[in-house]
């Protein structure tokens, strides 16, 4: 409020300097849209989208978040490990999808452990004062594959996500119901539809304790189903996963991960059948991005 008013000032008093001095107009009137930008830029959440090597869904995730109102900024993983960047100047995390270091050894794996062994305490201090994370496709298998989802102090793996029952790429279009709301979430519909492309996106905890503790503690956000939001075999669940588990957050619902990718459908025209259907002026996917900013916005 204090930088509005004295923006507004700034103004009134170029506005009069302008008036006796007809040469200043054009550098006043620009150095007056700076302000105002630099105002507006302040109301937005930072976004660092992480990239590495294989990485391949970074432009898009950035233009969903930009298009949600936020700043996204794409940022190589070797930024933060030299210290170039800094993870405290951001408000959310984005682990976009890909195939990170060509998925070698495991999806996802070798990205997790340099996030454990390189930037553990970094993200733990990220975490620990409220910042948000999300992790898409080849994201949430880092999410996992660095103990941060499900989550616990230790960072110790309790899941992973494996190859695909159907034991190959599986390319296709996806309904998932909404079971337990997060951050992200906000106002989503019980069923939404959202395009899947992996190989390795079977979701498996390592025991049945595990299983029960995401249900107990109400961690499974996403499942897949079919369009009337039922459970259903394949190819509605397209990997096999545990309880047609699509998505889950951790405990204290700011990190989410998920197989399916919202950064695809943040159109209407870019859902396979939208000339046939009711117009609509937004894709599903766009409003986990929208909830995630406008959850960080409250914090700035």
């Amino acid at each position: 409020m204090r930088l509005r008013r004295r923006v507004n000032r700034s103004a009134r008093q170029k506005f009069s300097a302008r008036e006796q001095c007809p040469a200043a107009k054009i550098k006043d009137l620009s150095e007056e849209i700076e302000e105002i930008h630099a105002f507006k830029m302040m109301n937005k959440p930072k976004v660092c989208v992480l990239r590495t090597a294989g990485t391949n869904c970074d432009q898009e995730t950035a233009f969903a978040f930009n298009l949600a109102g936020a700043e996204a900024e794409l940022v190589h993983i070797n930024s933060l490990i030299s210290r170039e960047k800094n993870l405290a100047d951001y408000q959310i995390l984005a682990l976009p999808g890909g195939f990170s270091y060509g998925d070698d050894v495991a999806s996802g794996k070798i990205f997790a452990n340099e996030l454990k062994n390189k930037l553990q305490d970094e993200l733990k201090v990220f975490v620990r004062e409220g910042n948000l994370i999300i992790g898409i496709c080849n994201g949430f298998q880092i999410l996992v594959k660095a103990g941060l989802l499900p989550g616990n102090e230790a960072l110790a793996q309790e899941a992973t996500l494996t190859i695909n029952d159907s034991g190959k790429f599986e390319d296709r279009w996806a309904y998932l119901r909404r079971r337990a709301k997060c951050v992200w979430t906000g106002d989503l519909p019980e069923v939404i539809y959202l395009p899947v492309a992996h190989g390795e996106g079977k979701f498996v905890t390592k025991d049945k304790a595990a299983l029960d503790s995401l249900k107990q503690n109400r961690q499974i956000v996403f499942q897949y189903c079919d369009s009337s939001g039922k459970s259903a075999g394949y190819p509605d669940n397209p990997n096999g996963s545990e309880e047609d588990i699509a998505g889950i957050c951790d405990r204290s619902g700011r990190i989410l991960g998920m197989m399916p990718h919202p950064e695809r459908h943040i159109y209407w025209q870019q859902h396979p059948r939208w000339t046939a259907s009711k117009s609509r002026k937004e894709g599903d996917g766009l409003q986990i991005f929208r909830s995630g900013v406008k959850y960080a916005k409250k914090r700035i």
